[in-house]
């Protein structure tokens, strides 16, 4: 009896994120995700398969372009959205380095208007 008020002590101290882990003696951290009912197939009956999403790889790398000139405008133009905006290394799967200096080119032409500041609003 005593070992029951212990735990249910120690139960109550920390809040639970449901009543079933608490029954278990579960210890939940905050910000923990339950895990999901859904079927492993993402929802779908019949097992259909996954999404795979290739790698990204720096284009500047692979055709080993040292220099980015802030001139090369048809180059520049396809990492600025069509609202103007720099595209970010998520989308473009540009690498760090290159990214930076490819930021700063654009920004370069920007400034001497071979590029826009804002597209279409």
């Amino acid at each position: 009896m005593a070992e029951e008020t212990r735990a249910t002590a120690t139960l109550s101290s920390e809040p639970a994120a449901s009543p079933e882990r608490a029954e278990r003696g579960e210890r939940v951290e905050r910000g923990e995700r339950r895990p999901s009912r859904s079927s492993p197939a993402g929802g779908r009956e019949g097992g259909a398969r996954k999404f795979f999403r290739r790698k990204k790889v720096c284009k500047f790398c692979v055709e080993k372009i040292e220099a980015i000139n802030y001139k090369d405008v048809r180059l520049l133009q396809q990492f600025v959205a069509e609202s103007g905006k720099i595209v970010p290394r998520r989308l473009t799967g540009v690498c760090t380095p290159h990214q930076r200096r490819l930021s700063t080119a654009i920004k370069q032409a920007r400034n001497i208007a071979l590029l826009p500041f804002a597209g279409r609003a």
